[in-house]
């Protein structure tokens, strides 16, 4: 059996939750940052999107979907006033104009979590892993390896 990546077995335990807020992937939740912009994406989250209950008739256009984003308060009307600028970002995003609409949900907003920075290396390891590795021909190999061995005595040594 050949490994699979994580993020295929992700988006397959994660469809059912988000096809249920009208998601056709985690994308738009994952992406959501890069889609609106740090600032923006610290202080709002998308809940979920309301798709047209009815089907187009033959020949008619669809109607767009509606993005229901929850705001912090203060910033609702920031995202009030970027919502055009979203909205085709969104789009832009999906690669097709699926949503036409957003209504913003004022709430409490998680922070996201900040990712503690490591301390730097010691110098002295440094010069270990480098020393274990000079032997590789491959520089890109030999690199690679390098940060891996750093890596994993930075992490040795945290959860001691």
């Amino acid at each position: 059996m050949a490994a699979k990546p994580l993020a295929d077995l992700i988006d397959d335990c994660l469809a059912p939750a988000l096809a249920a807020q009208g998601f056709a992937g985690r994308a738009i939740v994952s992406l959501w940052p890069e889609i609106v912009g740090e600032r923006l994406a610290a202080r709002s989250r998308p809940l979920k999107i309301d798709w047209p209950r009815r089907r187009p008739a033959p020949g008619e256009t669809s109607e767009p979907a509606t993005l229901v984003v929850r705001v912090e308060g203060a910033f609702a009307l920031d995202m009030q006033q970027l919502g055009p600028v979203v909205l085709e970002r969104v789009n832009t995003h999906l690669g097709w104009r699926a949503v036409g609409k957003l209504v913003l949900k004022q709430g409490p907003v998680e922070a996201p979590q900040q990712k503690p920075v490591p301390p730097p290396p010691d110098p002295a390891l440094v010069g270990r892993i480098a020393q274990q590795v000079a032997h590789i021909e491959d520089p890109g190999l030999r690199a690679a390896l390098e940060r891996l061995g750093l890596g994993v005595a930075q992490k040795s040594a945290t959860t001691r």
